[in-house]
Order: structure tokens, then C-alpha cells, then sequence
């Protein structure tokens, strides 16, 4: 039986509307250049404030993908 490995890495993703978007907007630009991305676990989310507003929304995910070995 083959064995699978997989990688996890750390991203985070922001946007002005919602944690939501900003979890999909890391994964997603993520998903451009990685390949069979499995699970995306929220770990962080904040937010940034100017002059007392919220203007954006942090995500911080761990995604985790195969890894693959070349020969």
C-alpha cells in the first residue's frame, strides 16, 4: 500500500467584509499554486481597527495538502 504524507502550512487571509472571506481568500489563492489541498482549520481570527473602525478581518488558517516527492 502506498503511503500518503501530507504538508501543513500556515497562512492567513484578510478582507473587508467578513472572517469568513478572509479564510476563503487565504485557501483559494492558496489552492492557485497548491495542489490537493485536504482541510482548512481556522486557528486565529482578529481583526484591524483605524480611529476606532474595524476595516478589515484577519483569518489565520492551517491548510494541509499532499506532499509529493519527486523522483
Amino acid at each position: 500500500m502506498a503511503k500518503k504524507i501530507y504538508k501543513i502550512i500556515e497562512l492567513v487571509g484578510s478582507s473587508t467584509s467578513s472572517w469568513e472571506d478572509a479564510a476563503k481568500n487565504a485557501v483559494e489563492t492558496a489552492g492557485i499554486k497548491l495542489k490537493d489541498l485536504r482541510v482548512a482549520e481556522v486557528v486565529k481570527q482578529d481583526m484591524r481597527v483605524d480611529k476606532g473602525k474595524v476595516v478589515s478581518y484577519r483569518t489565520r488558517v492551517k491548510v494541509s495538502f499532499k506532499y509529493r516527492i519527486k523522483k
